[in-house]
């Protein structure tokens, strides 16, 4: 099993080529190619580094395999709806993991470590976004015990528009 722990600034660049690893092999079907190569895991490992030395920032756990190297990644936060956080709701952001750690548990593990730092945290329910489209994700989080709430929203990625769909999860 891995190790799970909370990110360190001094993670943002392992954090960053999860991030770019993952989406490059998770979305090759959804995303144009052009778009999926020019990510930059430099300029991502800017942003994590700001995002992980927030104090008000999210909330991100890494997983380590066995050699001690970040292998996946979860973030979240309170979940905006309006104006202000909502103080029961947490919204899962990012779930990442290298393609070599797929299908191990490892994905598992550290969304209930999430779900755990959430309950923790005191929010009683969590959403995320997915891709209609991602049947992979889609069913991860179904066996999880995530459920699609109905709620959809259609977004511009790489200047291909994509359906969203909202999942909720009881956590209380």
């Amino acid at each position: 099993m891995p190790t799970i722990r909370h990110a360190r600034p001094s993670d943002a660049a392992a954090i960053a080529g999860v991030h770019v690893r993952s989406w490059r092999a998770a979305y090759r079907d959804l995303l144009p190619a052009p778009y999926l190569d020019s990510l930059d895991p430099v300029a991502r490992a800017v942003a994590w580094h700001e995002r992980l030395s927030d104090p008000g920032g999210p909330v991100v756990l890494v997983a380590e395999g066995e050699a001690g190297a970040v292998e996946a990644f979860v973030s979240f936060r309170a979940r905006h709806g309006g104006a202000a956080p909502d103080a029961v709701t947490a919204e899962l952001s990012a779930l990442y993991a290298v393609p070599e750690a797929w299908g191990r548990g490892i994905g598992r593990a550290l969304l209930a470590a999430a779900v755990a730092a959430m309950r923790a945290a005191g929010f009683r329910t969590a959403g995320l976004w997915v891709f209609e489209d991602n049947a992979r994700a889609r069913a991860f989080y179904e066996a999880a015990g995530w459920r699609p709430d109905g709620e959809a929203v259609t977004e511009e990625t790489g200047g291909r528009e994509l359906r969203e769909l909202s999942y909720r999860l009881s956590i209380s």
